[in-house]
């Protein structure tokens, strides 16, 4: 019988966590390959296809952020970040290289087990209803396809479910908090930066006017 669990794929290069980590997400009921380092971890991707990446940030040699700008190069699966780091630069740098979420370490299993079922449901939401437009922006939710001015635009997942999430409510104020319950799936209190900081890419490949701030509130979509 084929296993139905989601498929994880951790790449972690200290040997006690990396093992912790695959033993705790398994009692969650996750299927759980693992690698040590950026070689093995590109390696073990291309031959298992997972269906979820958790990937350390500082790896010895090309570090965690090299290999996620790799494995975006070639699919859009879904990358959670493991970081040491506090510093939001550090956490930037990890979203813009097309990661979905972050967890920093030292973090309690079952709410790392709980970040990836909630991105995985996200993926997993499917809307075979027409086409979306909102001013130039046109998004293709059967084929979760955007396209801006008639040029189509690339964005990651979670690129793809934000926006979707403000057309569908557009011309509706989304507080940060309402948007980290519908597109990241939290439903705790959960740090607000990263709904700005993909704001701020989707922006960039959307036009910078067509997602207004509503100061103290959040944001909406607009028609330009």
């Amino acid at each position: 019988m084929e296993d139905a669990r989601p498929r994880i794929l951790l790449v972690e290069d200290d040997a006690t966590i990396r093992q912790m980590t695959k033993l705790s997400l398994e009692r969650d009921g996750f299927a759980v390959e693992t690698a040590h380092d950026s070689t093995s971890g590109l390696s073990a991707f291309r031959e298992e296809t997972p269906d979820l990446v958790v990937l350390d940030v500082m790896l010895p040699g090309v570090d965690g952020v090299s290999v996620c700008r790799s494995i975006r190069e070639h699919s859009v699966v879904p990358i959670v970040m493991l970081t040491a780091r506090t510093d939001p630069v550090d956490v930037v740098v990890g979203l813009e290289a097309g990661a979905d979420d972050y967890v920093t370490k030292p973090f309690e299993p079952a709410i790392l087990a709980a970040r990836l079922r909630a991105v995985l449901r996200r993926v997993a939401r499917h809307d075979a209803s027409p086409v979306l437009r909102v001013g130039e922006v046109e998004i293709d939710r059967a084929g979760m396809e955007v396209r801006v001015a008639g040029a189509p635009v690339a964005l990651t997942p979670t690129e793809y479910r934000l926006l979707l999430e403000l057309a569908e409510n557009r011309g509706a104020v989304l507080s940060r908090e309402r948007l980290l319950e519908e597109v990241w799936g939290y439903v705790w209190s959960g740090d607000t930066r990263l709904v700005d900081m993909h704001v701020g890419r989707l922006r960039a490949k959307v036009g910078a006017d067509a997602i207004e701030t509503v100061r103290g509130a959040g944001y909406k979509l607009v028609r330009r």
